[in-house]
């Protein structure tokens, strides 16, 4: 069982099934950090393994982009809009900085994702009552 193979990857899965929503959003934006940290290291080298520069900025691509896919507008209103506004303009950025191979774009984007960062650690660490998030899946319930 690839379970007992890697129990980082066993804590990890456990750590993501258990976490609040709150926590899954800083989980999610603590990885769009690392992966711009990690192009932008990258970029700054002049390195020629443009494949990983690419390779981050894509996983940054899909985590906003799963941001995107998260937002209530019924119940976040005036916020979930102009967070959508937010990521619209992230993935533009990004984008330009990957076809560029420029590290300006995603600099900037990664101060914004910061910032977001730890707006949502505030706002999960005042929840502290909050259930894990829901997920789909088989109800064995019945």
């Amino acid at each position: 069982m690839s379970v007992l193979k890697n129990p980082l990857n066993a804590y990890r899965e456990v750590s993501v099934r258990t976490a609040t929503q709150g926590k899954l959003i800083v989980m999610l934006y603590d990885e769009a950090v690392k992966q711009l940290d990690m192009a932008v290291s990258l970029l700054n080298a002049n390195t020629r393994h443009l494949d990983k520069v690419h390779n981050s900025l894509i996983k940054t691509q899909d985590i906003i982009t799963e941001l995107m896919a998260g937002l209530d507008f019924d119940r976040g209103g005036e916020i979930a809009r102009n967070l959508m506004s937010l990521y619209v303009f992230f993935n533009e950025k990004i984008r330009e900085g990957n076809l560029k191979k420029d590290p300006e774009p995603l600099i900037q984007v990664r101060a914004f994702v910061a910032d977001l960062r730890s707006a949502w650690i505030q706002i999960a660490n005042s929840r502290v009552e909050e259930l894990p998030a829901s997920r789909p899946g088989v109800n064995i319930a019945g």
